[in-house]
């Protein structure tokens, strides 16, 4: 077994000789690839990489580490995939699968990756994972018992060469269920709806909308199951303590693969009452001097951050920027004119958001961080919110999504 990276070091070095494994550092040697018996790339790594496609054309099968570790699961599998939405949904289902009694583990794109759940699987898991479209990508088998798409809008443009590429990508969760399979899907977004057409799967819709005659809705105060003979109460509204209301749609999307797998309502609502979000999705940081701090550094795509903006009325200093992905961010100019009272702009994106804000609301650009959250505290002053809602990925100044919204949260300690 060969490890082959660009890095010249690599933290794991000394562990992985020890198991036997050699190291190809510096760089990638086409005839290491080209006599591989199997590749599994990482879901990081781009597929068209010229040592790959000479794999390929050797006839060396490239696979993913998802679908490396899916030959070995002995459970069964329910993947959660959707261009935002997809960690909160995941964490939450697996809380709820988890409180109706399942052995349930989580994984994936959010915590251990699956291929760390491998040893640990049984006939009686349920592995609740959290699945990219990189990570879909590079599947064969991959079969999910349980299929959830939540919403589907351009994203990662910068990896995929268009949208119809990572549609088709994510679609592939679809690929390899059969009819004794669930596929859950958010009615309220034709989008997913055509991405979900050609799957084999039974359809179990879910629609915040409530537009549907057969599936997952809102009545009243509640989130119920509706069906042809009956009606059943799942999750009471008063239970949800996230902080957005586009969120309940990840919600709804958790209570209803908890209804196909057959968790109480009882459970259900447990699980949904002590559940209070996750790290950088629309975390309520603090108030200091009248002004609040939202954290939601996962906020990595045009869509996500508009949601995020939407969630407040007025008083809203969002903090966007990064490296940009891809995507329309004019989609923000009429929701920041109605809401905003300025933006502060960061990173490699700060001159594509100043354009395309421009004459909608007042855009301040931040050379660095911390005078970006400084400067966003003023501006929000008196009684504001300031967002980090940034629409871009982080890779121009942070390692992740998580150092940035960990560096927010530093700064907003320093002004309390």
């Amino acid at each position: 077994m060969t490890l082959s990276d660009t890095r010249a070091q690599v933290n794991e070095a000394e562990p992985l000789r020890k198991l036997g494994v050699e190291l190809e550092l510096g760089g990638h040697r086409t005839e290491t690839f080209s006599g591989a018996d199997l590749i599994v790339m990482s879901p990081g790594v781009p597929p068209e990489q010229p040592v790959v496609a000479s794999a390929r054309a050797h006839g060396v099968p490239v696979i993913g580490e998802l679908e490396l570790a899916a030959r070995w699961l002995r459970g069964r599998m329910v993947a959660i995939t959707g261009t935002k939405g997809k960690s909160t949904t995941t964490a939450l289902t697996g809380r709820i699968l988890e409180a109706a009694g399942f052995r349930v583990t989580v994984g994936g794109n959010i915590g251990a990756p699956l291929s760390a759940q491998v040893a640990e699987s049984t006939p009686e898991s349920v592995h609740v994972i959290e699945a990219s479209s990189f990570q879909l990508e590079q599947i064969e088998t991959f079969h999910p018992w349980i299929a959830v798409m939540l919403n589907f809008s351009p994203d990662h443009l910068d990896r995929h060469p268009t949208v119809a590429a990572y549609g088709a990508a994510k679609a592939r969760v679809f690929e390899n269920q059969d009819a004794n399979d669930w596929k859950v899907i958010n009615a309220d977004d034709p989008a997913v709806l055509e991405l979900a057409r050609k799957g084999r799967a039974q359809t179990r819709l879910f629609s915040m909308r409530g537009a549907i005659e057969s599936g997952t809705a809102i009545e009243g105060d509640w989130i119920v199951d509706r069906a042809k003979q009956q009606t059943t109460k799942l999750v009471p509204l008063d239970a949800i303590h996230l902080l957005g209301p586009h969120l309940v749609n990840d919600v709804m999307a958790a209570a209803t693969v908890g209804a196909i797998a057959g968790a109480a309502p009882a459970a259900m609502t447990a699980a949904v009452d002590a559940f209070h979000g996750l790290e950088h999705a629309m975390e309520l940081v603090a108030e200091v001097g009248g002004v609040r701090f939202v954290n939601d550094s996962k906020a990595t795509n045009v869509d996500a951050a508009l949601h995020s903006i939407e969630s407040f009325e007025s008083g809203l200093v969002p903090i966007i920027g990064g490296r940009f992905k891809g995507g329309d961010l004019r989609l923000l100019r009429e929701p920041l004119k109605k809401r905003a009272r300025a933006v502060v702009a960061i990173g490699e994106a700060a001159p594509l958001v100043k354009d395309a804000l421009a004459g909608a609301v007042d855009v301040r650009e931040a050379r660095t961080f911390e005078s970006a959250v400084a400067d966003a505290f003023a501006l929000a002053k008196p009684g504001g919110i300031v967002l980090l809602a940034p629409a871009c990925a982080s890779f121009d100044m942070f390692r992740d999504y998580a150092e940035r919204g960990r560096r927010f949260k530093e700064e907003v300690r320093k002004l309390a």
